[in-house]
């Protein structure tokens, strides 16, 4: 395994130890998230580059902009949620109350 390959897994994991672990702020989770994202598709962008692969593929630009609607609609669910509830922390949202 390589040190590029290496940096790539440890990003991931520990972007999903801080979502396993820090979830009192919704801000938090959803940095967490994007930062998942961010480390996957770094490590697609640099997979045709470490195959040496004659052409590029579209997935990670498919990743990219599912990732930048993910971030959208947990921004809007941010701002929704701290107008009705007051706060960002997640104990406070009750998902059985509409």
């Amino acid at each position: 395994m390589t040190h590029l390959h290496l940096s790539f897994y440890a990003a991931f994991t520990l972007s999903g130890l801080g979502l396993a672990f820090h979830r009192t702020h919704l801000i938090s989770a959803l940095l967490c998230l994007e930062s998942m994202m961010l480390s996957m598709f770094v490590a697609l962008t640099m997979w045709p580059i470490q195959m040496q692969a004659p052409s590029s593929t579209i997935l990670p630009i498919l990743m990219l902009t599912f990732s930048a609607c993910e971030a959208g609609a947990g921004l809007a669910l941010l701002v929704a949620s701290t107008r009705t509830h007051g706060s960002d922390h997640l104990h406070n949202f009750n998902l059985l109350q509409c």
